[in-house]
């Protein structure tokens, strides 16, 4: 019964750093994107830009999946007077995944 009971316990450490990674990879995802969408309005790089990229950060914490961060994003770049569809919004935030993913894992 040890064994079960040790492997149990490798798994359930395994998914909690498999989450933590998740976790931690859509943070940075959504911090690049909103420092994309920071250039594209024009906002200075630097602390003008970062302040931004954490509203997007939080903007996630609304509800889950996707829908939020890009509806944020590409509000913001409306009322900036950016065009910018939706779609074009979502392809930059799967850039941006891939990007945060290699950044993290080294993959």
């Amino acid at each position: 019964m040890k064994s079960f009971d040790d492997r149990q316990k490798a798994f359930e450490a395994e998914f909690k750093r498999d989450q933590e990674l998740v976790f931690r990879i859509v943070a940075r995802r959504n911090r690049l994107l909103g420092l994309w969408a920071a250039e594209r309005m024009g906002l200075p790089a630097g602390e003008p830009a970062e302040a931004y990229a954490k509203t997007v950060v939080s903007a996630d914490f609304e509800a889950p999946g996707d829908d939020d961060v890009v509806r944020k994003v590409t509000g913001d770049l409306a009322a900036g007077g950016v065009a910018a569809t939706e779609a074009e919004v979502r392809a930059e935030l799967a850039r941006v995944g891939e990007e945060a993913r290699r950044q993290l894992t080294g993959r």
